[in-house]
């Protein structure tokens, strides 16, 4: 089996924002030479998502609204005292910060709308993703 490690950084723009990533994630799957097997996108920060979505921008705008309304900034949290962050955290937490696709011939296989996506939560920041391909 071979395992495949390389890292890249994306730049955010605001303190919520969408950053598709779909094609660094392929170029890496690409560079692997693994035909089949998977691949995780992991973000190693606790403020940031990762996911697979449609990148529509109206959609994107709906996914902003929606963490949101689930994970209002100011909304009393405890760890905003120190650092006025909490909401941050929380959507990290309950909606993701890995995420696993699989690599069929070759290439990564995700849906005709599909799109890889880092949402920030906490920024404007540069985020560093790790992408780690296994296969054969």
């Amino acid at each position: 089996m071979k395992v495949h490690v390389e890292e890249f950084t994306v730049a955010t723009r605001a303190r919520e924002d969408i950053v598709v990533v779909t094609e660094q994630v392929e170029r890496v799957v690409a560079r692997s030479g693994v035909k089949n097997g998977i691949v995780l996108i992991y973000l190693p920060h606790a403020t940031a998502i990762v996911t697979a979505n449609e990148n529509e921008p109206r959609l994107r705008e709906d996914i902003l609204n929606k963490l949101r309304a689930l994970f209002p900034r100011g909304a009393g949290y405890r760890h905003d005292e120190i650092d006025d962050n909490a909401n941050a955290h929380l959507a990290n937490l309950f909606t993701g910060f890995h995420l696993v696709m699989p690599v069929v011939g070759g290439r990564l296989r995700r849906g005709t709308w599909q799109e890889v996506m880092v949402i920030e939560m906490d920024g404007p920041r540069t985020r560093t993703i790790v992408v780690v391909v296994l296969g054969e």
